[in-house]
């Protein structure tokens, strides 16, 4: 982790704030063809309320048929942090799970963001890597 992010430093101050999102009736072949995108790391299922029903990585949609409902795959547990978690706790939890996103949720379970780790580590990507990297006509880092 960059040295230059203060330990007093929040997920909500770090996070992507507008991540890709899918509904509730996404299917498997669906996310299949999301994650054939290697930027992607976490595919987030959003219900019609707003709130993360589940949080989805490649491993999980093994030997499942595509028919099957995402939503019924994946899981909240060690995929997301709190918006007033300090980004230095967040970077521990990737670092323990070797992962390299956590969707960001409030209290009640609402989706605010994505707190998505740089490829090499030194910190995470904002709203405004994605933006550039997509006016330069690549995949935003920040898609999952």
């Amino acid at each position: 982790m960059a040295a230059d992010v203060a330990t007093t430093q929040r997920v909500a101050q770090a996070m992507l704030t507008a991540p890709t999102t899918h509904g509730s009736t996404t299917s498997v072949a669906q996310l299949r063809r999301y994650f054939t995108d290697d930027h992607v790391h976490l595919a987030l299922i959003v219900g019609a309320d707003g709130r993360l029903v589940t949080a989805i990585e490649r491993a999980d949609l093994t030997a499942v048929p595509d028919a099957t409902p995402a939503r019924a795959l994946g899981t909240l547990a060690g995929r997301t942090v709190g918006p007033d978690d300090t980004v230095q706790r967040a970077a521990a939890v990737l670092a323990r799970q070797r992962r390299r996103r956590l969707a960001v949720v409030d209290g009640a379970g609402r989706l605010l963001g994505l707190l998505c780790l740089k490829r090499d580590r030194s910190g995470f990507c904002s709203d405004d890597d994605v933006r550039a990297r997509a006016g330069a006509g690549r995949t935003p880092p920040g898609r999952g």
